[in-house]
């Protein structure tokens, strides 16, 4: 099965912040993981994607860009959205489907927003998705800490399906490219 790492809005203004805007939470692991995450998705030879979110520093300049600690390779593709939604607007979704991907990794910023919409609008599309458990990040809002909409997404993620395909959420130390949906299917009768 050909695979696809989808590391969404990790730009420079978002995780570092700025004068209005606090930076996500622990955001040297967060670089960290997904540099870790990037490291298989070489391995693993998959498609890797990134995604950038033009509402970001007015979509222009250092702070418009992918975060520079991240390691982007030469063969990444670079797509430029305006909405919460990576696929709305983007040729993101024709991108996949003509690369033939049937699971995706995703990692990034923010968990409520960006990440929560990719994670669900992928399996509509009929992908199988893997959430990276430690890979996204986002910010305290006013009903919840960061680390508390983090965690409840890991859990309302986890098993997040469409009949076909669904969720998975597992952490960077696992082998994230080594899918387990269709254990699951197995499992469950699928």
């Amino acid at each position: 099965m050909k695979q696809s790492l989808l590391v969404i809005d990790v730009q420079q203004e978002l995780v570092e912040g700025n004068e209005k805007e606090q930076a996500v939470f622990q955001k040297e692991k967060l670089l960290e993981t997904i540099n870790r995450v990037i490291g298989k998705a070489k391995e693993a030879d998959a498609h890797i994607v990134f995604i950038r979110d033009k509402d970001v520093a007015g979509g222009t300049g250092e702070g418009f860009g992918v975060h520079r600690d991240l390691e982007i390779p030469d063969h990444a593709e670079v797509f430029d959205k305006l909405a919460t939604n990576s696929f709305y607007g983007t040729p993101l979704l024709s991108f996949l489907k003509e690369k033939e991907v049937g699971h995706i990794v995703i990692a990034g910023c923010q968990t409520e927003h960006c990440i929560d919409t990719a994670v669900r609008y992928a399996t509509v599309s009929g992908f199988d998705v893997t959430l990276v458990a430690d890979g996204h990040s986002t910010k305290d809002s006013q009903a919840l800490k960061a680390e508390q909409i983090i965690a409840h997404h890991n859990v309302a993620l986890r098993g997040h399906y469409n009949v076909d395909h669904f969720s998975d959420v597992r952490p960077s130390n696992e082998e994230l490219f080594q899918p387990k949906h269709d254990e699951y299917r197995k499992e469950y009768g699928m």
